[in-house]
């Protein structure tokens, strides 16, 4: 599938010397939704300014539907999307006033029946007539995505677009994602909900210390990086691992009526069974054993944190 992003080399060091952001490299393709992941202060709005020409980049290149931002910025802007983290916009400004105006500076003629249909969507109808201060938060977060929305772009950033809403209005958001997603738009957010990354995601970016350290599919990225971990329930508690089990990363829970033990789901011999025949050897009985298997944030704590640990050894 075709890119509708291409990012080359881009890189971001401030006047001070911060350097904000490395060099990263990245293609999106048209139609897919992609989660861009990282802890505050990795990179992730920054990138995505310099992207949207908000900010500009020390080095590298960017194209937006074959265009280059900067050779092309009038194509490209009208191109993208935002709706960033800050709520901005006019407070003394009737909704749908606020939601045209911003389809008028993006050189798009008066188009009625879409901004009904956008403010429809975003259950914004009934309240059109409303000044954006009367409105609730969650409400005035729903403003700034059809804000976003109004001048139909192909590529719509969403910079934590559900922090600080309720359960209700961010159901409603991703519901919508899906929608936008179905119609044709391309879609990129940063999340500090990782289960909503894991739920909408088509692939996965982890951003960190300004550099993009892993892109993969989702599902690969699960299959490769997730672990399981097996619990077992002892029948008697234990007050430490015994010696004839040091072949296994073993670990005493729950003030030791529980054994956890991490494993590879995907590997050939995952010693789960040699595990057990050892556990009764030892006479060692047990009364209950699950499996659980590693979330998307498991797998983003570890990237995150795995240079540090590295670095240490």
């Amino acid at each position: 599938m075709a890119s509708i992003l291409s990012v080359r080399g881009i890189s971001k060091t401030y006047a001070g010397g911060h350097q904000a952001l490395g060099t990263i490299d990245l293609d999106v393709a048209e139609g897919e939704i992609f989660a861009l992941l990282g802890p505050n202060g990795a990179g992730k709005t920054t990138l995505i300014s310099i992207i949207c020409g908000i900010v500009n980049a020390s080095s590298g290149t960017v194209t937006v539907d074959g265009e280059d931002i900067i050779k092309g910025y009038r194509h490209t802007r009208s191109t993208i999307g935002l709706v960033p983290q800050e709520i901005s916009t006019d407070m003394f400004e009737r909704v749908i006033d606020t939601v045209a105006l911003s389809r008028g500076l993006f050189g798009k003629p008066r188009d009625d029946a879409h901004i009904e249909k956008v403010l429809r969507e975003l259950s914004l109808w009934d309240k059109r007539f409303a000044k954006v201060q009367e409105l609730s938060g969650g409400m005035k977060r729903r403003v700034m995505i059809a804000k976003a929305l109004s001048h139909e772009p192909k590529l719509l950033f969403l910079d934590e677009p559900t922090a600080g809403v309720d359960v209700e209005l961010r159901r409603d958001m991703w519901e919508l994602v899906r929608r936008l997603r179905d119609g044709g738009a391309t879609i990129i957010l940063t999340t500090h909900y990782i289960e909503e990354a894991e739920d909408m995601a088509d692939r996965v970016g982890v951003i960190s210390g300004g550099k993009l350290i892993l892109v993969e599919e989702k599902t690969a990225l699960m299959k490769k990086l997730g672990r399981k971990s097996l619990h077992v329930t002892l029948s008697e508690p234990l007050g430490a691992i015994p010696a004839g089990l040091s072949s296994w990363s073993l670990t005493l829970a729950d003030d030791g009526h529980m054994l956890d033990y991490q494993f590879d789901a995907h590997a050939e011999d995952t010693g789960v069974s040699a595990l057990l025949s050892r556990l009764g050897e030892l006479g060692i009985g047990y009364k209950d054993l699950n499996t659980e298997e590693s979330s998307l944030e498991d797998i983003f704590v570890d990237l995150v944190h795995r240079p540090a640990r590295e670095a240490a050894a």
